[in-house]
Formats: C-alpha cells, structure tokens, sequence
C-alpha cells in the first residue's frame, strides 16, 4: 500500500484564515518581503489548483509553469476560488495514485510522493505566513508540520545551506525551541516576525 498523507486538516485550516481575512488587510506586509497580503493569497489560490493537478496528473500549464514567473495577486472571487482549490487539492491528494509513479511541478518532474510533501509543506507555511500577517492564531496540523519539519531539514542537509532555491538561509532559532519555530526557521523565515508598526495618520 502506497503511504498517503492526509491534507484535509490543514487545508481547513489555512481556509478559516483566508476566511477571517478582511479587505483591510489586503494590503499589509506579510513575512515574505515582496508579498503583501493580497500576493500570498493569490500565490495560495494558484498553488492550491496546481498542486491539485500534480496530484491527479493533469499536467498542462499550472504544473510546468515554474513559480516566481510573476508577483500573484487576487481576483474577483478568490475567497471563493480558494475554498474550492483547497477542497479540491485535499481530495486529489487523499487517492492513493497520487503518491505513485512521477508527476510534475513547476516544470519540474518528480516522484507523486515528493510532490504531496511539497504541497503539504507549502500549506504549513503560507498559513503561518498568512496567520502572522493578519494577526490570527497559528496551530497546524502536526502531522504537516512534522512532515515540514523532515522535508525541509532533509533539504538543508543536502545543499549544507539553505533547503532550496526558494528558500533564505535557515534563521537562527534554539534547539529546543517548538517545532513549528524550528519549521520557520528552516525556511529562512524569522519565527518571531511581526508586522511592522504602521504610522498614525
């Protein structure tokens, strides 16, 4: 039997923070400096339908499009657009043909199963990203973060550095700090990252 991991908790999750997004926060900074809100959620909408495809195979331009090409942005109906993506993504990664075989993403080809922790991993830190941002609490799924956890120290061993392209440098965070600080950490995110105080006016 093919392992497979089970989505469904932390794309509700991250579904409940997009959710309980207001429009007055579309424009705040986000821990991913080139990102404001409405970039992450848009980056979110996108990923959540790519990786929906990977799961099932569909490869066409959501999957062989590498990220970054362009800086996201929400449209008209990205609440709903999302809610549909992560429902949808959870479902395509809960059959067992999704873990098998190769599959590709972001022009990249490789093994179904790496693919569902890609996907699993991008859930665990965009919702931090996205929970930080708009000031939510952040409690993920443990099973996804501890499948972020092994993923990316995985990558940090192999380059010796930072986990990949995507990716800064890990920060700097105690040993035995909680894991999802360790998780950041290894992303090249600063765990205690707030947003910066907005002048009155």
């Amino acid at each position: 039997m093919t392992e497979t991991i089970d989505f469904a908790a932390q794309a509700q999750l991250v579904g409940r923070l997009a959710e309980h997004t207001t429009e007055e926060q579309l424009d705040a900074p986000t821990p991913c400096e080139e990102y404001a809100v409405r970039h992450l959620l848009g980056h979110l909408v996108g990923l959540t339908g790519a990786f929906r495809d990977v799961a099932r195979k569909h490869l066409g331009p959501a999957t062989s499009t590498p990220p970054g090409d362009a800086v996201p942005d929400v449209t008209a109906g990205w609440r709903e657009d999302l809610a549909r993506n992560l429902d949808e993504m959870a479902a395509a990664w809960r059959e067992p043909d999704a873990w098998t075989g190769e599959t590709q993403a972001g022009g990249v080809t490789l093994p179904g199963a790496v693919a569902g922790r890609i996907a699993l991993n991008e859930l665990v830190l965009h919702g931090w990203d996205l929970a930080r941002a708009t000031g939510q609490d952040y409690a993920p799924d443990p099973a996804g973060l501890g499948v972020s956890y092994a993923l990316l120290t995985s990558w940090t061993e192999e380059s010796g550095g930072a986990p990949g392209p995507a990716f800064a440098a890990p920060a700097p965070v105690a040993a035995d700090a909680p894991l999802l600080d360790r998780v950041v950490a290894l992303s090249g995110r600063r765990p205690d990252w707030t947003p910066p105080e907005q002048p009155a006016g």
